[in-house]
């Protein structure tokens, strides 16, 4: 049987939204962000909570890439995330009405082939 971690969720002062998770690691603790991926090293509380109020919410709006399975990048944006469960990208339209919906169901947490775009976002393709 695998060993049970325990994990405490870590929720933004005043609206209360979901910021991440501290993970027990010994006597410390890891920040984990909601994609499920280590903001730090093992450090104690504070740090912790700290690390993941710093990094907020508004990340999960930047552009990210995803690498395909072809070798090929797609230039994505996150629009769903289910810890435990899921992270949902679709292919980054611009915003344009119509354009077709091409979309990736990821697990969770998010694989590395899922990361911060590092194009130059003003250019397209």
């Amino acid at each position: 049987m695998g060993r049970v971690t325990e994990r405490y969720e870590h929720r933004r002062t005043g609206d209360r939204e979901l910021l991440g998770w501290l993970r027990a690691e010994g006597d410390d603790y890891v920040a984990v962000d909601l994609l499920g991926r280590e903001l730090t090293d093992a450090v104690d509380w504070p740090t912790a909570e700290e690390a993941l109020d710093a990094r907020g919410l508004r990340w999960l709006s930047d552009l990210w890439q995803l690498r395909l399975d072809d070798g090929s990048v797609e230039r994505v944006r996150i629009v769903e995330v289910r810890p435990d469960d899921r992270v949902v990208v679709k292919r980054d339209d611009l915003g344009a009405v119509g354009a077709e919906q091409v979309v990736h169901v990821l697990p969770f947490p998010a694989p590395a082939a899922l990361q911060p775009f590092a194009g130059d976002p003003h250019v397209l393709g």
